[in-house]
């Protein structure tokens, strides 16, 4: 049997795939993860405790003042649907730019203590009683994004000492030593804080799309953006730092500007996800995992993919969230826990 007749027996291979032009993978790509978000950004705002219909939510005839159902769809649900999708993608493009950082297929967001740092200055900013607002920003949102970028800044100044490249191994040492020693800072602050102030922060802490506007969205929007930018900017020098420094070096990349840019780009990328929904945990494990079973292991097409999927990902949690217990709502970061959890587990399995 020819290799063509094998083909055409056995339907396209993987291999079939990977050797389709770049510009035809991310097109179907694209199209078929861009599809799915859409899709999920539409009909999820009409689930709910509250039945919607679709044609009176759009019904220009009816004012916007007396349509109930445009109100719950547009000021309700459209914007914690949004910040779902925003969070989904930012958190999944870090993890997929760290994972292919550190050569390592469980480094998360996590992994560079942004999100513990976040955490500490959310926690600061509810039980201090902050009352400070720049712009768009409320306290909590704030003291969270100065957190994570302060946690980011200690964590690349101690990885990269005078006189020494930048070193992932280090990076990955130093993330892991300040996630534990903020944690312990957090666990002090909650234990010094009364009960309401506790119980307020758990929340946060556990991942929580409790989103009643678009103002926090729009205020994020910029870090993301530029988070974007720069992991479509490296994607393809990502590729070859997957195959060792040494190997990237002689094939022209600039490995120590690479790995720069690619822990700004996580960095940032968290801290904007974090500052909005919580340090929503396993979104930057599972989805590029996902991803790359169905797409392959090229990141100028897993990147745009995991945005894509994480987006929908997240809103389809968040989903489930709001409606599995009819009387109440509870944290979309207990789903992601209990969908990423046992993921990793198998992950860890698997690559033993």
């Amino acid at each position: 049997m020819t290799r063509e007749s094998s083909k055409d027996a056995n339907g396209p291979t993987a291999h079939d795939w990977d050797h389709r032009p770049l510009r035809s993978r991310l097109m179907i790509t694209v199209g078929g993860f861009g599809t799915l978000a859409l899709a999920v950004a539409v009909l999820a705002p009409l689930v709910g405790s509250t039945p919607i219909d679709f044609a009176r939510v759009f019904d220009r005839s009816i004012p916007f003042v007396d349509n109930a159902d445009a109100q719950i769809f547009f000021l309700a649900r459209l914007p914690r649907v949004l910040a779902a999708m925003v969070v989904g993608s930012a958190l999944a493009t870090s993890g997929v730019v760290l994972q292919a950082m550190f050569r390592n297929p469980l480094a998360a967001p996590e992994t560079l203590g942004v999100s513990a740092g976040a955490a500490l200055g959310a926690i600061l900013a509810i039980v201090l009683g902050f009352t400070v607002t720049v712009g768009p920003f409320s306290p909590v949102p704030i003291a969270s994004l100065a957190g994570a970028l302060g946690a980011a800044t200690a964590v690349y100044l101690l990885a990269s000492a005078p006189r020494r490249p930048l070193s992932t191994a280090v990076l990955l040492l130093a993330g892991v030593t300040l996630n534990a020693f903020i944690s312990a800072l957090i666990l002090f602050v909650q234990y010094l804080s009364d009960f309401t102030q506790s119980f307020r922060a758990l929340r946060w802490m556990i991942g929580d799309l409790d989103v009643g506007n678009y103002v926090p969205i729009l205020a994020s929007l910029p870090l993301v953006v530029v988070a974007f930018a720069m992991a479509a900017m490296i994607s393809a020098p990502l590729n070859l730092l997957t195959l060792g420094g040494d190997v990237a070096a002689t094939r022209g990349v600039n490995v120590v500007r690479t790995h720069r840019l690619a822990f700004l780009t996580a960095s940032l990328a968290t801290s904007a996800a974090v500052s909005l929904a919580g340090p929503v945990a396993f979104i930057g494990i599972v989805v590029p995992h996902l991803v790359r079973l169905i797409v392959g292991v090229d990141n100028r097409v897993v990147l745009p993919a995991a945005a894509l999927f994480g987006a929908a990902f997240l809103v389809g949690c968040d989903l489930v969230a709001r409606t599995v217990m009819p009387a109440t709502e509870i944290p979309v970061g207990i789903v992601t826990a209990l969908v990423g959890g046992p993921f990793f587990l198998w992950l860890l399995v698997r690559k033993v």
